[in-house]
């Protein structure tokens, strides 16, 4: 029988005390994971634990930069003291810009490739150690549709989410054989509060051009929401996927197989 369960388990997601991290938290605590959790500030940090307290998940929130490598590194010794080796890691942590890219300094470049790609790295590498001590490990990198598509005013957040991409592809390569799986999840385009303006309905009671543009070009005409990503998330982080490595899973309603509505 396939074993979707992650009792046992201990789960390090970044960056959630919100949104697709803490959707991904949730059903791994649901799953029986113990979770642990890091943000940049002890702000969030709070938020987290407060959210994750009212649903009775007991959670563990470390204040971490993922691009600080030592940081990192002190946080994992961590958790491993205080609560176990990490069998799951989920990479979340991230930003995006949207800056047409002639207009885009370098430093904003590099801040989002350094968050989004460096920072998966720096964790990847810093829990790596326990799992191959351990014989076993899961490793689950958050893509995006735009390391498959390229879009205006998005040239960092593509960049380092196709490098996440193949970064991906080269953990399986490497560690495969240790019984690691590193694979990932490419959302579309999630419901969240962030992205609530963008659906919001126009005073004649249109939908917004972008909500308009988005589920012309979903096969599902609808967007998705976090707990479409609960399943996938579960089924990756478990024994259930242990053969499937270096594959990413786009969540995404379609968009990736559909070329659109004709106008």
């Amino acid at each position: 029988m396939l074993n979707f369960s992650l009792q046992g388990k201990i789960a390090l997601i970044t960056g959630a005390s919100y949104g697709i991290g803490f959707a991904i938290a949730q059903a791994y605590a649901e799953a029986g994971a113990t979770i642990v959790f890091n943000d940049i500030n002890e702000e969030n940090i709070t938020k987290g634990l407060n959210a994750y307290k009212s649903l009775g998940i007991n959670a563990r929130g470390y204040v971490c930069d993922v691009t600080d490598e030592i940081g990192v590194n002190a946080m994992v010794k961590q958790i491993e003291a205080e609560v176990g080796v990490i069998d799951i890691l989920v990479n979340n942590a991230g930003i995006i810009k949207r800056v047409p890219m002639h207009e885009m300094s370098a430093a904003e470049f590099r801040q989002v490739i350094d968050i989004d790609l460096n920072g998966p790295f720096i964790v990847s590498k810093a829990v790596i150690p326990g799992m191959l001590k351990k014989g076993h490990g899961k490793i689950i990198n958050i893509c995006s549709m735009m390391s498959e598509l390229g879009r205006e005013t998005v040239s960092a957040y593509a960049a380092a989410k196709g490098g996440l991409k193949m970064l991906t592809k080269n953990i399986c390569s490497e560690y495969g054989e240790r019984n690691i799986q590193c694979n990932g999840i490419g959302p579309g385009y999630i419901a969240t509060p962030q992205t609530a303006p963008l659906r919001e309905r126009q005073p004649d009671g249109s939908r917004h051009p972008f909500d308009s543009f988005i589920i012309a070009k979903t096969p599902a005409a609808r967007w998705g929401t976090p707990e479409d990503l609960m399943g996938p998330a579960v089924f990756l982080a478990s024994e259930a996927s242990n053969f499937v490595n270096g594959h990413i899973l786009y969540v995404d309603g379609g968009i990736l197989a559909y070329i659109g509505k004709q106008p």
